[in-house]
């Protein structure tokens, strides 16, 4: 009986170890971060400060978006990290002055930033600032949310997301905005990166 009872009890220190373990990790920033990594930091920060897009939401962005894979393509033609349509990319690249621009260039990670922070920083102010608005025209385009807006299906707020038209346009600016707050609380720390000169 003895031996039964000490063994139970090693068991249960055991355990009890286990879940305090467990507890500690999902408590802890650098875990989350396993789950919640920042690719590309420098480039996202260096490309964000200047447009006035905060780095957290664009990174948060990127990861909804392409998962952080530079070489990602969706089945509607959507390419690189920011998931930029093509046409939309050589208006922008026409726009900011970019020359000898090319579509295979929204393959590189420094160029699909630039084009796609400056449509996305386009579209807020298209938007008098809303960064949700904004965000909802960057998945679903800027006539079908004007649409919204003027119809008054939809308010134009995160709050009222249900109301979106496109189901797919919902779970987007939902993703988005939850992985905004968690970028925030994981990184708030360090702060946002920024590139030296001659690198990252």
């Amino acid at each position: 009986m003895i031996v039964i009872s000490l063994r139970r009890l090693w068991l249960f220190i055991i355990a009890l170890l286990a879940v305090l373990c467990v507890l500690y990790m999902l408590q802890s920033r650098w875990f989350w971060k396993i789950f919640y990594p920042w690719p590309y930091r420098a480039e996202i920060t260096q490309v964000a400060k200047p447009l006035d897009i905060d780095p957290y939401l664009l990174v948060a962005l990127v990861r909804v978006e392409s998962g952080f894979k530079a070489n990602a393509m969706s089945t509607a033609g959507a390419r690189g990290l920011m998931q930029v349509m093509p046409d939309t990319a050589a208006w922008t690249a026409r726009q900011i002055g970019i020359r000898d621009y090319d579509e295979s260039q929204l393959y590189q990670p420094g160029v699909n930033l630039m084009i796609g922070s400056w449509y996305l920083a386009h579209l807020f102010k298209d938007f008098h600032g809303n960064q949700v608005t904004g965000l909802a025209a960057y998945n679903a385009g800027r006539g079908n949310v004007q649409t919204w807006l003027d119809n008054g299906l939809w308010k134009g707020t995160i709050a009222d997301a249900d109301r979106i038209p496109f189901p797919e346009t919902q779970l987007y600016l939902r993703a988005v905005m939850r992985d905004y707050e968690i970028y925030k609380y994981l990184y708030a720390d360090q702060g946002p990166k920024t590139s030296l000169p001659g690198g990252t």
